[in-house]
């Protein structure tokens, strides 16, 4: 649906490369063919964002150059336009008067629906700001083109704007066909994150309250109301009249970007070129030894060898319709941005788990199932006297983190040490430890705990202990490529990272061993 405000685009240069207009207009209400949306006063601030192309997130065009307050009424903006053909080409549409309205995108934090069913915004974030062909107001047209190298000024009269839409005016409807996600885009549009950007009243207002005054109104002789009663009682053959909304939140249970195994290690950049990187290791130390006088120093050759590190690449794709991509939210392309990236780091975290149960070593002491609070205090026990040992040339020598899956970390937190639950066990001496079931970070016997939901039950290396010293993960920024194919109208969108555990030291750590 479209929203009537009065925005104006009031010049376009296209030798400065900048167009100028209002993009925000307080207290007026918007019109549209479901409902009304207003703006209070001092809901939205002046903020640095990115002009779109007709709300394409993917296609930035320019960005804020100035941003004021119009008083209290209105906020006006100047974008500058990139020095790219979709930029060049924005400029001379605005000019032409083919491309010539503003549309705000906005995170809408506070609300409350009026008595009429206009949805008041009481605070909000500006998240961009849009170009768009068909402002739903009729006057946000250019009203002044500035000079450009090759012609003069010329201006729109302004007896050729249309005026503003009042309540009672008739606002095209533009309202897509029924597969499309209802999307807020117009002269001020609003873009939601955790609440609906836009409360559109159902054509009939259906209550019990509300059917009884229609009801004795239409015994008096009201038509309005003889009309509202008839289409009340008629509901069942007529369910456009209880219209299905949907919401702008999407619910997730799937995806999540946490990376617990890569957190328990130590990070480190990634070389810049090479699918293979080295990093030196001593592997014989010199010695020295007590000797009698007069007798030969002691003598052990050092010497050195290099890790090999193998760079790995992350990568996936989606391939969806031209049409899905154009003619829906843009909130579909950011959310599937945002599962692409979350399956990334599920990837990555999965990799380097593998590779810290590869080289963890383990002893010969068993346990049959998930671990007692005796066993499981033993694990830690060895597993850090392992670790000291096989890192003890590093800075810090000692096991600090603990991996556990997520069957041993409902285990732990069941387990208790003469009456004190262990995990989170940091308080001072004697006092209880806090189990907490809502936080995956934790200390379990001096051990910061990371649960890792890439394994469930309680095979081997459910339970890690490690020196973050002894692996280290390498990584690149995730980069993101589209293509469009004229072929078959589609789009495929990939992601892809590369990454590379080293494993400097296998034997930094130690993993439960069952039976």
């Amino acid at each position: 649906m479209k929203l009537t405000t009065p925005m104006t685009i009031t010049a376009a240069d296209s030798e400065s490369r900048t167009i100028t207009g209002r993009i925000v207009a307080f207290e007026e209400p918007a019109n549209a063919s479901t409902g009304k949306v207003v703006f209070a006063k001092g809901s939205i601030a002046p903020k640095e964002v990115f002009l779109n192309l007709e709300h394409d997130r993917t296609r930035r065009i320019g960005k804020v150059l100035e941003m004021s307050m119009d008083g209290d009424s209105a906020i006006n903006a100047t974008f500058k336009i990139a020095q790219t053909t979709a930029g060049t080409d924005a400029i001379v549409e605005a000019m032409e008067g083919l491309r010539d309205g503003f549309s705000v995108e906005l995170a809408v934090e506070d609300y409350v629906n009026q008595k009429d069913g206009t949805m008041r915004v009481l605070a909000g974030e500006l998240t961009g700001v849009a170009l768009v062909s068909e402002p739903a107001v009729r006057s946000a047209r250019v009203s002044e083109v500035a000079a450009t190298e090759n012609e003069n000024s010329e201006s729109v009269e302004e007896s050729d704007a249309q005026p503003n839409p009042t309540e009672g005016d008739e606002v095209e409807n533009t309202v897509t066909t029924a597969e499309a996600v209802e999307t807020v885009e117009a002269a001020q549009s609003v873009t939601a994150s955790a609440k609906p950007v836009a409360y559109a009243t159902p054509r009939i207002e259906i209550t019990a309250a509300k059917y009884l005054e229609n009801k004795v109104a239409a015994a008096l002789g009201n038509e309005d109301a003889r009309q509202y009663v008839l289409a009340a009682d008629n509901t069942t053959d007529n369910a456009g009249l209880v219209p299905t909304r949907q919401l702008a939140e999407v619910i997730n249970g799937l995806s999540t970007t946490i990376r617990p195994s890569i957190d328990a290690i130590s990070r480190g950049t990634l070389p810049d070129a090479g699918m293979t990187f080295e990093i030196p290791k001593i592997t014989v130390a010199p010695t020295v030894a007590q000797t009698a006088e007069d007798a030969a120093f002691d003598e052990t050759d050092q010497n050195s060898a290099f890790v090999s590190v193998d760079v790995k690449k992350f990568a996936g794709q989606q391939k969806f319709s031209v049409e899905l991509l154009q003619r829906t939210s843009p909130a579909f392309y950011d959310e599937l941005l945002r599962n692409m990236v979350a399956a990334m780091a599920k990837a990555q975290n999965a990799y380097v788990n593998g590779r810290l149960i590869a080289g963890a070593t383990l002893d010969g002491t068993t346990t049959t199932t998930y671990p007692t609070a005796t066993e499981l205090l033993g694990i830690v026990a060895r597993g850090a006297a392992s670790v000291y040992g096989a890192t003890a040339g590093l800075a810090n020598p000692f096991a600090r983190n603990m991996v556990v899956s997520t069957g041993q970390w409902s285990n732990v937190m069941s387990l208790a040490d003469n009456g004190r639950p262990i995990y989170n066990a940091v308080n001072p001496m004697n006092a209880a430890g806090a189990v907490t079931p809502t936080s995956l970070l934790g200390n379990v016997a001096g051990l910061n705990l990371y649960v890792d939901p890439t394994n469930a039950g309680d095979g081997d290396g459910t339970i890690i202990i490690v020196n973050p010293d002894a692996y280290t993960w390498y990584e690149s920024p995730s980069y993101q490529l589209r293509a469009e194919s004229t072929a078959d109208g589609s789009v495929t969108v990939g992601v892809y990272s590369f990454g590379a555990c080293a494993t400097k030291i296998a034997a930094g750590a130690f993993k439960n061993n069952k039976a």
